[in-house]
C-alpha cells in the first residue's frame, strides 16, 4: 500500500468539523461548566445525590437539555440543540446528565409532546425551571422491553369523572425510576386505559406522587431501589398506586380522550398503531442516550491517549529510554480502531440529530414515515454506541494498567455510569429486533410487539427499496459503488467504493437469507407463529448489527464529503479507511464463507490495516483533541503526572508494582 500518511492538521478546523452545526451550544457547555460540575471521588450516594439535585438548578436552560421546549415557555424550540446538550453533559457527569434528562428529556418531555395545551400551560414552565421536579413511570419489575403489556391500570368512572390509577400486583410497580426515591413530586404513569370495560392500550397520565413537604400522597407507595454499580447521583426508585384518584383533565390526551360520560376517542383507530406514535414522539431519549455513551467514549479514549503518551514501558536494545506504549503495535491496535469506530459513530449520531431536529422540530403534523424510519435508526444506533462504550471505556481502563482501575483517573466511573446504558431507553438486542422488523416488513404491518412476526407477509422487493432509500447521501454513495471493478483484484481495499460494496452486498444477503428462512418458516410452521421468528433470531440479529455498520459507515463518508479543509477531509479519509477495514476484519469469517473475500485479499486487510495504524500513530493526539474536551472535564489524576516522572521509571518499578 502506498504512503498515503496526512500531514499537519489545524486542530481548530478539525473540531469546527465535529462540532457541526450546534457548535455554541458544545462551546457554550464548555465555557460554563466549571469544576462545580466535576463527579466527587469517594462520595456515598447520598452526597452524590444531594449534589447533583443541587447543581440541576445550575445547569443553562435555553442553551442546555430544556431547550427543546417551546420558545413561550422558556424553551429554545430547538430540538437538536437539547440533544447536543445532552451529550456535552456526558462528558461533565454521566449523573448530572441522566438527572437532567429524566427532568427535562424524559418527564417534562412526555408532558410537552403527550399533553395538550392545558397541560402545557399549567405545568410546562415550572418544570423547565424546575420548580416541579417530576419522573417518568414507564417500565415495570415484570415488563421492561415489552411495555405494551404493562399490568398497571387506569381506570374511568364517570360517577367522579376521575381514573382510578392501581398497581394489581408486585411486577406490575413501577421500577429504575429516575427522580422517584428522593426528588420526584409528579410523576408521567404510563397505564392501560380502561373505560366503559374496554381496554385502549397504554396511555400517559401526569400524577401527584408527594406532598410540598416531600412525603408520598396517599395511596403512593415509594420506595428507593438501593445500591447501584454506577449513577450514583440518580435517586432511582420504585413506586405503586393503591386506587389512586387521578382526575380526568390529568390524562396527557393528544392521542386518547375521554368524554366526561366515558367515551373514548382517538385521531389513531388502531391501538398498536396509536401506542407506536405515542412513543415515537418520545424518541429524543433513545437518540441522547446513544450520544451519551458516544460522548462517555470519547473521554475514556482521551484519556487513554493521552496516557499513552507520557507512559514509558520497557526499552529497547538500541535505546536508553523506554518506549511510549502508544508506539507499540499491539495498544495502537487496541485504541486506534475504537477512536475511528468513534468518529464513524460520531457521523452517524450527527446526522441522527439533524433528522430529529427536522422531523420533531416544527410546528406541524409529523411525517408518519419519517418518524418510523427515525425511530428504526435510534434503535440500532443506540444499540450499537451503548455496545461500543461498554467495550471501548473497558479497553481504555486496561490500556491504562493499574491506574487505570483507580476513581481519581475516571476510567472506573465511567465504565459503572455508562453499564445500564446498554438496557437503558430500551435493551439492545431487543432494539436490534425492531430495527430488523422494519427492515423486513417495511413497516406496513402493525408496529409492535413479535408476535407480528408469524402474520407478516415478507416480500423482498419491499426489503430492498428499505434499505437503498434511507441513507444521506445515497446518490454519492451508489456512485462510489458503482465505479468498483467487477474483480476484486484490479481494486485497492482502501477503495472507498469497495468498502460500502462490501458493506452494502452484506447487508443484503443477509436481509434476503433472513426472508427465505422466514418464508420457509411461514409455510411449514403456520400454526407456530412463535417458532416461525425465534427459529431465525439470531440471523435477523445479524442483519440488523449489518445494517447499522453500513448506514455508519455512509454517515462518515458523507461527513468527509461535506469537509472543506483538505488536511482536515485527508486525515478523516484514513481514519474511515481504518473504521471500514477493521470491521471487514472482524466479519473475514463471514465474507469467506460467502465468497466475498479470497484467502490473500483476507490476509492483505490485516497488513493494510496495520500499516494505517503506523500512518495514523503521529496523528492520535490530534484525534482525541478535536473532541476538545475541556482538560479540566477529563477530571484524570494520570493526566497531570509529569512527564519526567514517567520517563525515569524504570523495569525494576514495573516488576515492583
Amino acid at each position: 500500500m502506498p504512503s498515503q500518511a496526512p500531514g499537519p492538521v489545524d486542530l481548530a478546523r478539525l473540531q469546527q468539523v465535529l462540532d457541526g452545526p450546534w457548535a455554541e451550544v458544545r462551546n457554550a457547555h464548555r465555557r460554563h461548566l466549571d469544576e462545580r460540575f466535576l463527579p466527587v471521588y469517594g462520595e456515598t450516594g447520598d452526597q452524590a445525590r444531594e449534589r447533583i439535585t443541587r447543581l440541576l438548578g445550575e445547569l443553562p436552560v435555553k442553551l442546555g437539555i430544556a431547550s427543546a421546549f417551546p420558545t413561550q415557555y422558556g424553551g429554545g424550540s430547538d430540538v437538536g440543540g437539547s440533544i447536543i446538550a445532552t451529550e456535552m453533559l456526558a462528558q461533565v457527569d454521566l449523573s448530572l446528565m441522566v438527572k437532567a434528562g429524566v427532568q427535562w428529556g424524559l418527564f417534562g418531555g412526555a408532558v410537552a409532546a403527550l399533553g395538550t395545551r392545558r397541560h402545557h400551560d399549567a405545568y410546562l414552565r415550572d418544570i423547565i425551571s424546575g420548580r416541579i421536579l417530576g419522573c417518568f413511570a414507564m417500565t415495570e419489575t415484570g415488563h421492561g422491553s415489552d411495555v405494551q403489556q404493562l399490568r398497571t391500570t387506569c381506570t374511568y368512572d364517570p360517577r367522579t369523572q376521575s381514573f382510578d390509577l392501581h398497581t394489581p400486583h408486585e411486577a406490575a410497580r413501577k421500577d429504575y425510576i429516575g427522580n422517584a426515591a428522593r426528588d420526584g413530586r409528579m410523576a408521567v404513569v404510563f397505564a392501560q386505559l380502561v373505560t366503559n370495560g374496554r381496554r385502549h392500550g397504554v396511555h400517559a397520565w401526569l400524577v401527584p406522587i408527594r406532598d410540598e413537604r416531600g412525603n408520598p400522597l396517599p395511596g403512593v407507595t415509594i420506595g428507593d431501589a438501593g445500591a447501584k454499580a454506577g449513577l450514583l447521583g440518580v435517586d432511582n426508585g420504585r413506586l405503586s398506586f393503591d386506587h389512586v384518584t387521578v382526575p380526568r383533565d390529568m390524562l396527557l390526551d393528544r392521542y386518547g380522550q375521554v368524554a366526561e360520560d366515558g367515551t373514548y376517542s382517538s385521531p389513531i383507530e388502531n391501538d398498536s398503531r396509536r401506542f407506536f406514535t405515542m412513543l415515537g414522539t418520545l424518541v429524543r431519549g433513545r437518540v441522547s442516550v446513544g450520544g451519551a455513551a458516544s460522548s462517555a467514549t470519547k473521554s475514556a479514549l482521551t484519556i487513554a491517549v493521552r496516557y499513552g503518551d507520557i507512559r514509558r514501558q520497557f526499552s529497547t536494545p538500541d535505546a536508553e529510554r523506554e518506549v511510549l506504549l502508544n508506539d507499540y503495535l499491539a495498544h495502537q491496535r487496541k485504541l486506534l480502531p475504537a477512536l475511528a469506530t468513534s468518529y464513524a459513530l460520531h457521523f452517524a449520531q450527527a446526522e441522527l440529530v439533524a433528522a430529529v431536529h427536522e422531523v420533531q422540530g416544527g410546528d406541524g403534523p409529523v411525517d408518519e414515515r419519517r418518524q418510523r424510519e427515525l425511530e428504526s435508526r435510534a434503535a440500532g444506533l443506540k444499540a450499537a454506541q451503548t455496545w461500543h462504550a461498554a467495550r471501548t471505556i473497558q479497553l481504555c481502563r486496561e490500556a491504562c494498567g493499574g491506574a487505570g482501575y483507580l476513581a481519581e483517573n475516571r476510567l472506573p466511573g465511567l465504565r459503572a455510569d455508562t453499564d445500564v446504558f446498554t438496557t437503558f431507553e430500551g435493551d439492545n438486542t431487543v432494539l436490534l429486533q425492531l430495527v430488523a422488523k422494519g427492515l423486513l416488513t417495511g413497516y406496513r404491518d402493525e408496529f409492535g410487539s413479535l408476535d407480528g412476526w408469524g402474520r407478516a407477509s415478507f416480500v423482498a422487493e419491499q426489503v430492498r427499496e428499505m434499505v437503498l432509500e434511507r441513507t444521506a447521501a445515497r446518490s454519492l454513495i451508489q456512485q462510489l459503488i458503482s465505479a468498483v471493478p467487477g474483480r476484486d483484484e484490479e481494486v485497492a481495499v482502501t477503495d472507498r467504493g469497495w468498502q460500502l460494496k462490501i458493506f452494502d452486498d452484506r447487508e443484503k444477503h443477509l436481509l434476503e437469507g433472513a426472508i427465505r428462512r422466514l418464508r420457509n418458516g411461514a409455510s411449514s410452521k403456520q400454526d407456530r407463529p412463535f417458532d416461525i421468528f425465534n427459529d431465525v433470531q439470531d440471523h435477523v440479529l445479524t442483519a440488523a448489527a449489518a445494517h447499522i455498520d453500513r448506514i455508519t459507515l455512509e454517515a462518515f463518508v458523507a461527513g468527509i464529503e461535506d469537509t472543506a479543509d483538505p488536511a482536515v477531509r485527508a486525515l478523516l479519509s484514513r481514519v474511515c479507511d481504518l473504521y471500514a477495514l477493521t470491521v471487514i476484519e472482524a466479519h473475514k469469517g463471514w465474507l469467506l464463507e460467502h465468497g466475498r473475500l479470497t484467502p490473500a485479499r483476507s490476509k492483505a486487510i490485516t497488513a493494510v490495516v496495520n500499516g494505517l495504524l503506523k500512518e495514523l500513530r503521529p496523528q492520535m493526539r490530534t484525534l482525541v483533541d478535536g473532541f476538545a474536551i475541556p482538560d479540566i472535564w477529563l477530571h484524570a489524576a494520570i493526566l497531570r503526572e509529569e512527564p519526567g516522572r514517567q520517563e525515569t521509571m524504570t523495569a525494576h518499578d514495573t516488576a515492583s508494582a
